[in-house]
């Protein structure tokens, strides 16, 4: 062993790096964007925009964005990142690549993976959020105490919590199947046109265009996720689902779409750019 070569900085890991990194990105975008998030879930309810609230009060609930983004945010790109490590490492293994190329399938997986990880964090976090912004509660805090409430025993506490688990999954996972593929390979096609790696500006703005195309094409579920939490009483998502086209028609399903493209199109380009901005930095340390 080499007894003069220098020490390795604690931010060495890959692993700490995105797990620094990714809190940082998520607390930047849901902070900064927080008014559009709470605008769309108020034009997304059943009980309509003025009713939930309408210009008012839209930092209702960010208490909940504040304890639980970072996070959530963390754990998807500790997975993510893992996921793609590893899938390059099995490869090798088997010799069946030799660059360690990340394949576009690569990143639909460790996308998926990611998302799924970050759910355990990101559902509670919604379902205290978005009742808060509806103006169901003044709170973060009253939402979040009434969960514990109004449902006896712990795990009649943890449905209420999780509740639309299932459905954010079904939204999160074509999301981040289009957007994170589309984002890498914006990257790739830029890298191969310049000299030198992709800047955090770029990464802004591929960030920003996959994340608009996601966001289009998902509002669906993002409409049905909503109803979802904030509905009285637990209901089948298919029920909702039915419920809703037969009274408001499909126009129903893309409720919010407007604040929902440009929140998550600012989002992506705040979140991506932030995640290879901080990443860049703390390679450097």
């Amino acid at each position: 062993m080499n007894s003069h070569s220098p020490p390795q900085s604690f931010l060495a890991s890959p692993y700490l790096s995105s797990l620094i990194a990714g809190g940082f990105a998520g607390t930047a975008v849901d902070l900064s964007l927080y008014p559009l998030d709470t605008l769309k879930t108020r034009l997304q309810s059943s009980g309509g925009f003025f009713a939930s609230g309408g210009w008012s009060g839209v930092y209702k609930g960010v208490g909940s964005v504040i304890a639980g983004s970072a996070p959530g945010a963390a754990l998807f790109f500790v997975t993510y990142e893992a996921t793609k490590s590893a899938l390059v490492r099995s490869r090798q293994f088997y010799g069946r690549d030799t660059a360690g190329i990340v394949a576009a399938g690569d990143h639909m997986l460790a996308a998926s993976l990611g998302e799924i990880a970050a759910c355990t964090v990101r559902v509670p976090t919604e379902v205290v959020k978005q009742r808060a912004q509806a103006s169901q509660f003044s709170s973060s805090w009253t939402a979040l105490r009434d969960i514990f409430t109004s449902n006896r025993g712990l795990g009649r506490v943890w449905v209420e919590l999780y509740r639309g688990w299932g459905i954010t999954i079904v939204r999160e996972i074509p999301f981040t199947v289009i957007q994170f593929p589309l984002w890498e390979a914006m990257k790739r096609w830029r890298s191969a046109r310049k000299v030198g790696k992709v800047n955090a500006g770029e990464s802004a703005l591929f960030g920003s265009l996959s994340g608009c195309v996601a966001a289009a094409a998902t509002t669906p579920l993002d409409v049905l996720k909503t109803r979802l939490m904030l509905g009285k009483k637990k209901e089948p998502a298919l029920s909702i689902l039915r419920k809703m086209v037969k009274e408001e028609g499909v126009r129903g399903l893309f409720k919010g779409i407007g604040p929902r493209i440009i929140w998550i199109s600012v989002g992506g380009a705040v979140f991506l750019g932030a995640w290879d901005f901080a990443k860049g930095a703390l390679e450097i340390l």
